[in-house]
């Protein structure tokens, strides 16, 4: 096939783009991991709580995706469709490692309540670089908070509070009726109902960050799996 130009690659419909990469064009392969990584990714940890093994999910998501795409018919986004191979892997790994969460220190309990009075000082003050340093922190706390939710419930808060889903999607992405999304997003907040203040709602963007490097090395490991070459493309 043809090389493209990107701006070529990036106005193409789903199933035009899953065409070519039946044709394991490279640059196809390429923007469809690196629209989807960090998603992909979230989806991952939200099973395996754990960011190797996430790593490694998505990865070979990706590689079994790749190799059956020709399955995909369009019905849902190439994105949900993504979405719903990667889950399936995690799951898979998660039943056949059989792992158990650890208990959340409840230190961090006292910590973060300590951080979240701080946070909402004045507007100057969440400008600051320690308030930035604190949201950091914040999110570590945040993500260790949310690997204590069931799993049902936690699958359904990364989808929508992290990756912004809505109900609908995640109802297709998990599989499961509106209402239920619905309800178990209810639950898992009244869980976190401490960490969900508007002042530290901002943190929850900052939570499983999957960009940069971690996303190149991702997009390059899989090429190179698919057979071709690691180097990055100019735009």
């Amino acid at each position: 096939m043809v090389a493209q130009s990107v701006e070529k690659y990036e106005a193409m419909a789903d199933l035009q783009l899953a065409g070519c990469v039946a044709h394991n064009d490279p640059s196809a392969l390429r923007l469809v991991m690196q629209r989807n990584n960090q998603r992909l990714f979230r989806a991952a940890w939200g099973v395996l709580r754990n960011r190797s093994e996430a790593e490694d999910a998505v990865q070979e998501a990706y590689v079994r995706a790749f190799a059956n795409i020709a399955g995909y018919k369009g019905l849902s986004s190439l994105s949900t469709w993504l979405t719903r191979i990667v889950i399936n892997e995690s799951l898979g790994r998660k039943r056949a490692s059989k792992r158990r969460s650890l208990a959340l220190d409840a230190g961090s309990v006292v910590v973060m309540n300590e951080y979240r009075e701080k946070l909402m000082g004045s507007p100057e003050l969440r400008c600051t670089p320690e308030a930035a340093l604190m949201r950091k922190q914040l999110a570590k706390l945040l993500e260790a908070a949310i690997t204590r939710l069931p799993e049902s419930f936690r699958m359904v808060f990364v989808l929508r509070e992290i990756e912004h889903l809505s109900v609908e999607e995640t109802a297709e992405t998990l599989d499961i009726r509106p209402e239920t999304v619905k309800t178990r997003l209810f639950r898992a907040r009244h869980r976190l109902q401490q960490m969900l203040d508007p002042e530290l709602r901002e943190a929850l963007g900052e939570t499983f960050p999957f960009a940069g490097a971690d996303c190149d090395a991702l997009t390059a490991r899989v090429l190179q799996r698919l057979g071709h070459s690691t180097q990055v493309r100019a735009k």
